[in-house]
């Protein structure tokens, strides 16, 4: 797939960004590369291939969770001005 500079406007359009007309040519010529590479990854075979969660298969060293603090709520909702059943209340901000 080539792209032209009608493509190219019509894509700057689409985006919203505003493009220079002596800058269509560089951007065409960009676009049209980053196509070709697409092109060549899908024409790749894949068949056989399992897909992986992360390349390196990495596991992530996660510590044990366990509760390292006391329950604190009622000291700390005591300087709240509004609470009720264990929450704050706060002003409606969204109608």
């Amino acid at each position: 797939m080539s792209l032209d500079r009608s493509d190219v406007e019509r894509i700057a359009h689409l985006a919203r960004i505003a493009i220079d007309d002596s800058e269509i040519p560089e951007y065409t010529e960009s676009l049209n590369s980053i196509l070709t590479l697409i092109d060549q990854l899908q024409a790749t075979s894949t068949d056989g291939i399992t897909p992986l969660a992360h390349p390196m298969d990495a596991v992530q060293r996660l510590r044990e969770d366990e509760v390292t603090e006391c329950n604190q709520r009622d000291r700390l909702q005591a300087c709240a001005p509004a609470v009720e059943e264990g929450l704050f209340l706060v002003p409606k901000v969204i109608e």
